[in-house]
């Protein structure tokens, strides 16, 4: 029997996948779990509705992911903070205050946790950063840790 998964179900496959599974299996285990959907045309249909709405908006999503991109990479971004005697910062600059400046930068809203930094900032200097955007989108750029006046 054909069936369309409405989640993922180990062994059988992902959500939105036409099988096969056994009409027992089907009519006892995944329809009344609301796993499955019997495969008709309707819901073939509407299946091929919804994967085109959801390649369209992947596609929407990694074009903004790539216009972040070119805004951002290769870019020199200058952080100015408080440094006490011999150029040692108060505390640290960490993923959010990068993420923070980027978003300043790119005129859109960057989520801390796509910042990859090896370790926190703790000295004055010019540091290498690398930003995630999502979808095998990445950005390459230099953060200029800079003494404030």
């Amino acid at each position: 029997m054909k069936v369309i998964l409405m989640q993922d179900v180990k062994g059988l496959g992902k959500k939105g996948d036409l099988v096969n599974a056994a009409e027992g299996y089907a009519r006892n285990y995944l329809f009344p779990r609301g796993l499955a959907a019997e495969a008709n045309e309707g819901t073939i249909r509407s299946l091929s509705e919804v994967k085109k709405a959801e390649k369209a908006r992947e596609e929407r999503v990694v074009k903004e992911a790539m216009v972040i991109r070119n805004s951002l990479h290769g870019k020199t971004v200058p952080l100015k903070v408080r440094v006490g005697e011999g150029g040692k910062l108060f505390g640290s600059i960490t993923g959010k205050d990068v993420a923070e400046a980027l978003s300043k930068l790119a005129g859109k809203e960057i989520d801390k946790k796509k910042v990859e930094l090896k370790d926190a900032i703790k000295a004055l200097g010019v540091y290498s950063v690398t930003v995630k955007l999502g979808h095998d989108v990445t950005a390459v750029l230099e953060v200029h840790v800079l003494a404030q006046d």
